[in-house]
């Protein structure tokens, strides 16, 4: 099988790396690209449900002149976790529930740096859509400084069922948007609880905010509108520590 950094390249090997239970996070797809051998491919990215991309041959000779067929896969750097294992584990060891769900957030640095601060704040696990979200390439991996190693990802077909999952499982969902009028600090984070954070250009989508029972803001007081997702995650993660740290201690 032909490998190179955090992707593969021709029909026959991303294939085999499918086959072999490899998470690919997505397929580029020369444009007009058919033979039988790419249909045996397709009908497994189908039933795998892999998000895929067609593309000018010029897009993958940037990524790699040698001989990908006008395939390139790119193959997730860590093993990614059920959120319907996860939750139920959680409970069974007695945890309450912290979860991060990351809405739209595409950057990998930041993606890697909000993994680094869940994983430090003792966050449970980090749930992302398996599209329109940051790869988990080897950069991403540094930036969270290994943490995307420790801390379970669960990559989900649709945030809103997952929400519904969550919050059928006794999770309360709380949204950060800029747009509410309650303060992070006014919210109970003790009980089991999914912080949902968005992307910096659009924040949360729409359709995700519905399903939100809080939606809360970080204060602001100077003249700079918005914090990097990154930093804001941390905010209110570690708000949320505050608060279960004071309750223990009671």
């Amino acid at each position: 099988m032909k490998e190179t950094s955090n992707y593969i390249f021709g029909i026959r090997a991303a294939i085999e790396a499918i086959e072999a239970g490899k998470t690919i996070d997505k397929i580029l797809v020369k444009k007009g690209l058919s033979s039988e051998l790419y249909n045996e491919l397709f009908k497994l990215v189908r039933e795998k449900s892999i998000p895929f991309q067609y593309v000018p041959i010029e897009k993958l000779n940037r990524i790699t002149r040698k001989n990908q067929q006008g395939i390139i896969a790119f193959v997730s750097s860590i093993d990614f976790t059920e959120l319907e294992n996860l939750i139920p584990h959680i409970y069974e060891k007695g945890e309450t529930p912290l979860l991060l769900i990351l809405d739209g957030i595409t950057d990998t640095r930041n993606f890697g740096a909000i993994a680094r601060s869940a994983e430090c704040a003792g966050v449970n696990g980090i749930i992302i859509p398996a599209k329109g979200s940051a790869q988990i390439t080897p950069d991403a991996i540094k930036t969270s400084a290994g943490a995307l190693h420790i801390i379970p990802v669960c990559k989900v077909e649709s945030l809103k069922k997952s929400l519904k999952y969550m919050m059928d499982s006794g999770i309360q969902i709380v949204a950060a948007t800029e747009k509410s009028n309650k303060l992070m600090y006014d919210v109970n984070y003790i009980k089991p609880t999914a912080i949902v954070m968005g992307s910096e250009d659009t924040g949360i989508s729409g359709e995700i905010i519905k399903f939100a029972d809080e939606l809360v803001k970080i204060p602001l007081k100077g003249k700079i509108a918005s914090l990097n997702v990154s930093v804001a995650a941390s905010v209110i993660i570690f708000e949320a520590v505050r608060q279960r740290e004071f309750a223990e201690k009671k």
